[in-house]
């Protein structure tokens, strides 16, 4: 009976011995999918929702947009547009001249307060939409005016000063050209306007707010005025070409930049000073 009883157990073992085999492997199986599924979900995630940082060249001498101390508008707009994508950004305060150079050449992401025209759609990539809108005009000295109406007018061989590597309208070099312009370059806009007071420039090409900013910084409002105005830009956050999400950055910002419209955020970070 015992004898019996063994052999009927060792056959049960044996029919069971596959059913748990192919029970593991069923479990290993299911533990393959459910791996490769949250990998795959993972990947979808869009990019732009996770966590990243962004290294930006920052202008030093563009206040209230940008100044020395990595503080302005432009920093509080372009940082708020890109929180509401998670994307943290960090700031390399140098001059303009140099910011361009550095993200022309990939060893930033981007550059800030950059006049999207045709000299500069060539080297970087844009978004659509503009940080902000900035008018520029030809500045004088109020006890040496400047013999014109507008722009076209100036006299041929009238001094200009401007700062270096700064854009100011397509229409400038044409403008140059044709009434023959001399164009003194500087490093800063204190040059500028010393230049202008000692009377080593006819006139100084400024952005009006920049201008606005130093001349009551240098206590000389009274004795620098505008002339008449030059061009109004689109001022943008530009991108390194030698970034390749590049074109994804620049829809983010604009993505986070017409959130801040949008509730308004974007006019008090545009007026509220540092």
């Amino acid at each position: 009976m015992r004898a019996g009883n063994r052999m009927k157990l060792r056959m049960q073992q044996a029919l069971n011995l596959p059913s748990a085999l192919i029970l593991s492997i069923v479990l290993l199986l299911v533990s393959i999918i459910c791996n490769m599924a949250l990998a795959k979900e993972s990947n979808a995630i869009p990019a732009e929702s996770q966590p990243q940082a962004i290294t930006l060249a920052a202008e030093d001498s563009w206040p209230p947009f940008a100044n020395q101390f990595g503080q302005g508008i432009s920093h509080r707009l372009i940082q708020a547009a890109f929180k509401q994508s998670h994307i943290e950004v960090n700031s390399l305060v140098v001059p303009y001249s140099r910011a361009l150079m550095m993200a022309e050449k990939g060893a930033v992401d981007g550059v800030f307060n950059v006049t999207r025209e045709n000299s500069t759609e060539q080297r970087f990539i844009f978004g659509n939409t503009p940080l902000f809108i900035a008018t520029a005009s030809f500045y004088q000295k109020k006890q040496k005016p400047i013999l014109a109406d507008n722009k076209w007018a100036l006299p041929k061989g009238t001094v200009i000063g401007v700062i270096k590597s700064y854009e100011y309208g397509d229409e400038f070099p044409k403008l140059v050209k044709q009434q023959q312009l001399n164009i003194v370059t500087v490093a800063n806009q204190q040059q500028l306007i010393n230049l202008l007071l000692i009377g080593r420039i006819d006139a100084a090409l400024m952005f009006d707010l920049v201008a606005k900013e130093n001349l009551k910084k240098m206590g000389v409002d009274d004795e620098i005025i505008p002339a008449f105005a030059n061009h109004s830009s689109d001022i943008f956050l530009a991108f390194s070409k030698g970034n390749p999400q590049a074109q994804t950055l620049a829809s983010q910002l604009d993505a986070g930049l017409s959130q801040l419209k949008a509730t308004d955020q974007y006019n008090k970070l545009l007026l509220v000073a540092d």
